[in-house]
């Protein structure tokens, strides 16, 4: 099978990875990638986002899959315009998409097919923004209806912080705050269907504790060993399946992975947010479990021929990934330093190095190019092992002024 994974990310990485390893693809292609899925597969510098561009390179290549890793390029409908050329795509269309671009398209749906979710209130004015945080109270839960790269969202005690961020926003989705343990699972579906994935756990904050501001993703870790008994079915009852129906009901059938961002809450099981992409950092995790072949996977979601009834099977044991961050992530990134240790680190025993926001600069040094450059990703028998390889290989890397967090998956192996 011959692949192009779009995208240059850590999540894109992980996904060449997987699909590298799969004996079924016979040729693997990345765009633009980055200097990680460089070895294992043939990068082209192409605009994601650009739908013309994609189809002409995707019809170049043969490609008999295309795997969407970003969400802008769906939001700028790169599977539309795959499926009017004819080309399987493993990635929603714009309209399903909007199920992460609008925080109030995906409270619709949510309210249409009976999902449990937040109280939530969308808000386009300053008056209606100050009615929903007096009815709502603090903590403050103020989300920026559009894409915001996963930084859209403010939760805080203070209120002046939560109407500037309003503010800031302009369109926003003001709702009740979910206490709980947040939870991340995959569903792959093919517009009828739902098969789901390994569930995750990740951690927002910046710093070690959960604090400091939001991120993308500092770390993350599966399986979850406290997860209670059955909750990957309930949340495929009550959460996705009924989701996928809903926009199948509207004639907009959702093609890709559905990411479920939960909250076990008192209450039960709530939807903090949909997103219509693999998330970053769980999906390192989650595909280094993952003993099923993943190509065929993809495209029989891509084809609609996807199993209701299959399982995917998964590797004994656990992983944990941390993400080495950029000096002043999330505000300002460094570009431009120089990264090593990198093959230092890949030789720690279950341990191995995911470019996220690198780049060769003009004498070919390895430099950073975003805010979390590296996902460092540790294996092992269990939570505190595949900890230990992750934090020994991030101790052999250097890189100025980054950061990471220490505590990624601390709690949960019994540190």
């Amino acid at each position: 099978m011959r692949v192009l994974v779009l995208g240059s990310g850590g999540r894109e990485h992980a996904l060449a990875r997987a699909l590298h390893r799969d004996p079924s693809v016979t040729a693997l292609h990345c765009a633009p990638g980055n200097p990680g899925t460089a070895p294992i597969a043939e990068n082209h510098a192409l605009d994601p986002a650009d739908p013309t561009a994609v189809v002409e390179l995707a019809g170049r290549l043969r490609a008999e899959l295309v795997v969407v890793g970003p969400e802008a390029p769906l939001m700028e409908g790169v599977a539309d315009a795959l499926g009017r050329a004819g080309i399987p795509c493993f990635g929603p269309d714009r309209e399903a998409a909007t199920i992460e671009g609008s925080k109030a398209f995906a409270k619709d749906i949510m309210g249409a097919a009976n999902v449990p979710t937040a109280a939530a209130r969308v808000c386009e004015t300053d008056a209606e923004v100050q009615e929903a945080l007096d009815a709502f109270g603090a903590p403050y839960v103020v989300k920026d209806d559009g894409l915001a790269a996963g930084k859209g969202v403010v939760v805080t005690e203070d209120r002046a912080e939560a109407a500037a961020h309003a503010a800031s926003c302009g369109r926003v989705v003001i709702e009740e705050y979910l206490d709980g343990p947040e939870v991340s699972l995959f569903a792959l579906c093919d517009g009828n269907s739902a098969v789901p994935l390994l569930p995750a756990q990740d951690f927002k904050r910046a710093y070690d504790g959960g604090e400091g501001p939001n991120t993308g993703g500092m770390g993350a870790y599966a399986p979850l060993p406290w997860a209670p008994p059955g909750l990957v079915d309930e949340v495929m009852a009550t959460v996705v399946q009924p989701a996928v129906d809903e926009l199948r009901r509207r004639n907009t059938p959702y093609v890709g992975v559905l990411y479920a961002g939960l909250a076990l809450t008192p209450k039960g099981v709530r939807v903090v947010e949909f997103n219509a992409r693999f998330g970053d950092p769980e999906t390192q995790v989650v595909l280094d479990r993952l003993a099923t072949p993943l190509a065929s996977l993809l495209q029989a979601c891509a084809i609609g021929g996807l199993n209701p009834d299959f399982r995917p099977e998964w590797h004994e044991g656990a992983a944990v990934t941390v993400v080495i961050a950029a000096e002043n992530y999330p505000a300002a990134p460094a570009k431009g330093d120089v990264i090593e240790g990198l093959d230092a680190a890949n030789e720690v025993p279950g341990a191995y190095v995911l470019h996220a926001g690198t780049k060769r600069d003009a004498d070919g040094n390895l430099v950073a190019n975003g805010g979390r450059v590296l996902n460092v990703v540790g294996s092992g028998p269990d939570l505190a092992a595949a900890r230990a390889a992750a934090y020994e290989a991030v101790s052999r890397i250097t890189l100025r002024g980054s950061h990471h967090r220490t505590d990624i998956a601390l709690t949960a192996s019994g540190g």
